[in-house]
């Protein structure tokens, strides 16, 4: 390999290509040296010494290569795990700003910096032959040149989210051509496209597509980290899911990633990741070294200050990024505003998102991180979503806390709808703090309905199906002999266990279905749907199929319930056709929102606390809410009515209007639609009915 160096530039961070050939720069403060290893497509490595150092940036302009470029680097130092120092040149290390990855971890010794036998040594042995490569790409041409036509930035009240994950949409969808199937490629295709907009929603969150390596331990059990939450570069889309790496182009996903997004906004979807900067996938102190651990470990990570040889862990997965750190939070700025200004995404779901604000260990509002968010001019502007909580000690849930400009992931909306509808008792007072947009959560900050990020099931846990069909978990394929996974999941079989051709049970589970999900997109605040809910999908039981990549994970799109998917999207439609239902603001007017007894008097204070009850009306004004005063004509409404009644048995409900109303949805009759003259109507079993005035 015939190349030259000299000094470059210490940013940007990563391998840039430039006319005059690739600039690598490595944020390294404590390394003595580092070299920079160059690999031949027959794999020969070639190191060369980067000649500068800035500030603990290393640099270096190499001429003689470009894009298609794979490298990797070895940084020199002590080890010294007892001080946090664990520099180890015999390791081949990823670039944290690596744009694209190839290749795999291997799990031998070889892919660990300290001796099995001697922990407190390091290993000598190179890692080359068992760690991947980080991969020069060409540049592209920033988002908002290419996506001219990208969706507006709508309001957060007006969406409605889908979650998916990437590779199990697509897997065994029959209208895709197999090569792309499970691929980004596969979720741009028009007939995947086609399901996304025929249910009306407004974004899709992808679980995590950041590049990932699974636990040493499920590749031993032959398993793998399906979900993708063990992030080892958060600047380069996962290999695993693109056709052109598939294809033989390494590299390849960069483009492949961005096109999907071009052809998800062409058809006026959003796109919002679900990132994982709370940990990374070096685990602990027994973990591999295959970046971060052998850069800068005292940088990246959160030490036990009484040992710096272990580390503080927040996560569950055995390490904390440590946020109080400023080249950790660094690459946090640097990797969000990427994949906004150079791949074009929307917003973000943070996962654990409290410990991105233990700067000190204690979670703040005010902490650097999002400081820095709030004033940073693209990230500002973005979909902002916490899933607040973590394992930390003493705060772990702080859900209601974040900031302004913050969403949050609702559980209480989550476990609050699951009880109300097993018709458990004394409900009746947080179901109406649920669905009127969670206001005794989200004053704090001075923000609205719209920092409830509504939900029923999310990846985690059961499927909608499996809520309806299951009493506990069935996690026997996950070789932890049923252990892992939650064990409070608030589900009823409704009589059985799993699969039946009892038609009573299947009727009873559908309307089950039907209620919670009309409770969840007829609310308050921003509906978050499971990806497939809406045509039934199952995962046989299991609430923990973070590491099954079969059909326990994938779409079953043979056996989809198009009736159900019918019955979604129509709820979908009357949300999007009622402002009343996404208000940005609580009301202020005492006739904005009421509450109704089944037998059509105002709820009274009797009524509120009668355990017993299970049943309400609440009636929302169309005309009076905050909203109208500086707003336009069209979020005017006609005033609407949700009926519930989480009885077992049929309730007449007197109508709150002496007048016609239409009935727009009903979980029982789900064909019982259109404009009737009647004082009261009948609500089924545990149904959900929603009506309008006419």
């Amino acid at each position: 390999m015939q190349v030259t160096v000299r000094p470059g530039r210490p940013y940007p961070l990563g391998a840039r290509a430039t006319s005059d050939g690739v600039n690598f720069a490595l944020a390294a403060p404590r390394a003595t040296a580092v070299d920079l290893c160059l690999f031949d497509p027959d794999g020969t490595e070639s190191r060369i010494a980067l000649p500068a150092r800035d500030a603990g940036i290393w640099h270096g302009l190499v001429t003689g290569v470009g894009p298609g470029q794979r490298y990797g680097y070895r940084v020199h130092g002590d080890w010294d795990p007892a001080e946090g120092r664990r520099f180890n040149p015999a390791k081949l290390l990823l670039d944290p700003y690596a744009r694209a990855i190839g290749g795999a971890v291997t799990f031998t010794p070889a892919a660990y910096g300290h001796d099995a036998a001697n922990p407190t040594r390091p290993d000598g042995e190179d890692s080359a032959g068992v760690m991947p490569r980080s991969i020069v790409v060409e540049e592209l041409p920033p988002a908002g040149e290419v996506i001219a036509d990208a969706p507006e930035r709508r309001s957060l009240a007006d969406a409605v989210l889908y979650e998916v994950h990437v590779k199990g949409f697509t897997a065994t969808h029959p209208d895709i051509p197999e090569n792309l199937r499970g691929t980004y490629a596969g979720l741009a295709h028009p007939a995947a496209i086609a399901h996304l907009t025929s249910l009306g929603v407004t974004a899709v969150e992808l679980l995590p597509v950041h590049q990932s390596v699974p636990e040493a331990f499920l590749v031993e059990a032959g398993l793998t980290n399906y979900w993708g939450y063990n992030t080892i570069g958060y600047f380069a889309p996962h290999a695993g899911y693109s056709a052109a790496v598939r294809a033989g182009r390494p590299g390849g996903q960069v483009a492949e990633f961005r096109a999907m997004v071009d052809a998800l906004h062409a058809a006026g979807l959003s796109v919002i990741l679900d990132v994982v900067y709370n940990h990374t996938a070096e685990a602990g102190a027994d973990g591999p070294t295959i970046a971060f651990r052998g850069i800068a470990n005292k940088t990246y990570y959160r030490l036990s200050p009484s040992d710096p040889a272990t580390y503080v862990d927040t996560t569950g997965c055995g390490n904390s990024l440590n946020v109080g750190e400023p080249f950790t939070l660094r690459l946090m700025m640097d990797s969000l505003r990427y994949w906004v200004t150079e791949m074009g995404v929307d917003g973000f779901r943070f996962d654990l998102a409290p410990s991105l604000a233990r700067a000190d260990g204690s979670f703040s509002a005010l902490s650097a991180f999002f400081d820095l968010v709030a004033q940073d001019p693209v990230l500002a502007q973005v979909i902002l979503i916490a899933e607040p909580w973590d394992v930390g000690q003493g705060d772990s849930y702080d859900l209601g806390r974040f900031p302004a400009g913050w969403s949050e992931w609702n559980g209480r909306f989550r476990d609050t709808v699951r009880d109300f509808w097993r018709s458990h008792d004394g409900l009746l007072p947080d179901l109406a703090a649920r669905i009127t947009g969670s206001p005794d959560l989200y004053t704090r900050h001075s923000r609205g309905p719209d920092a409830s990020i509504n939900l029923v099931t999310v990846h985690d846990g059961f499927t909608l199906a499996d809520l309806v069909s299951y009493d506990g978990k069935h996690n026997e394929a996950n070789g932890q002999d049923n252990r892992d996974g939650t064990d409070d999941n608030r589900s009823w079989n409704c009589g059985v266990e799993g699969p039946t051709d009892d038609a009573t049970v299947v009727a009873l589970r559908a309307r089950q279905r039907r209620a919670m999900l009309s409770t969840l997109v007829l609310s308050r605040g921003v509906p978050l749907l499971l990806g497939g809910d809406d045509i039934g999908r199952t995962q046989r039981g299991n609430n923990n199929a973070y590491c099954l990549d079969d059909e326990v994970t994938w779409w079953d799109w043979a056996g989809a319930d198009a009736d159900l998917h019918a019955f979604t999207a129509n709820l979908v439609r009357l949300r999007h056709r009622h402002p009343v239902l996404r208000r940005t603001r609580y009301p202020s007017h005492p006739e904005a929102v009421r509450w109704f007894t089944p037998s059509g008097a105002p709820m009274s204070a009797g009524d509120w606390s009668d355990g017993a009850a299970k049943s309400v009306a609440l009636v929302l004004s169309g005309a009076l809410d905050p909203d109208l005063d500086d707003a336009s004509e069209a979020l005017v409404d006609v005033d609407v009515a949700m009926l519930l009644n989480a009885w077992w048995e049929p309730l007449d409900f007197a109508l709150p209007w002496a007048d016609a109303v239409t009935v727009e949805s009903d979980s029982f009759e789900p064909a019982r639609a259109g404009t009737i003259a009647t004082e009261s109507i009948t609500v089924g079993p545990r149904s959900f009915v929603l009506v309008a005035r006419a």
